[in-house]
């Protein structure tokens, strides 16, 4: 039976070693995606805030137009 079994040991150690290690690459990898995303994210946060700003200031002389058609349409 010790026959049988320290063999059958051995290659269950081997397989959990093989195991480990492509766990450990398969975070590796996994820890790279989330750094390329963190910084995908913060980018678009990035673009959406200055797109926000653009549309405030966009707004701001849209709205200042306006004002100045009105004034020209009171006087006529």
């Amino acid at each position: 039976m010790l026959e049988n079994t320290l063999p059958q040991l051995e290659q269950l150690i081997e397989d959990i070693i093989e195991k480990n290690n492509q766990l450990k690459k398969q975070v590796a990898e996994l820890e790279q995606q989330k750094s390329l995303l963190l910084d995908e994210n913060e980018t678009l946060q990035l673009e959406a805030l200055d797109g926000e700003e653009k549309q405030k200031q966009t707004n701001s002389v849209l709205t200042s137009l306006l004002g100045k058609l009105q004034s020209v349409e009171e006087v006529n």
